[in-house]
């Protein structure tokens, strides 16, 4: 099992959280999406390891960008 932490750009409510769930869940492997609006830390939970290119397309696709 893998973890991997993102630090989210622009999310602001519940609906942001929403949409970059969606879009994280939505990957191959993906166990479990952990949003945290006030820090904007999105944690991620995979049975394999986590392919941090295809976390940051979907959250792009999501609209939304990861800090860093």
């Amino acid at each position: 099992m893998s973890t991997a932490v993102y630090t989210v750009e622009g999310m602001t409510c519940s609906g942001c959280m929403n949409k970059v769930t969606t879009a994280v869940t939505g990957l191959a492997g993906i166990t479990d999406v952990d949003v945290d609006i006030a820090t904007g830390e999105v944690t991620v939970t995979s049975d394999a390891p986590i392919d941090d290119q295809q976390v940051h397309a979907a959250i792009a696709g999501a609209g939304y960008r990861v800090a860093g």
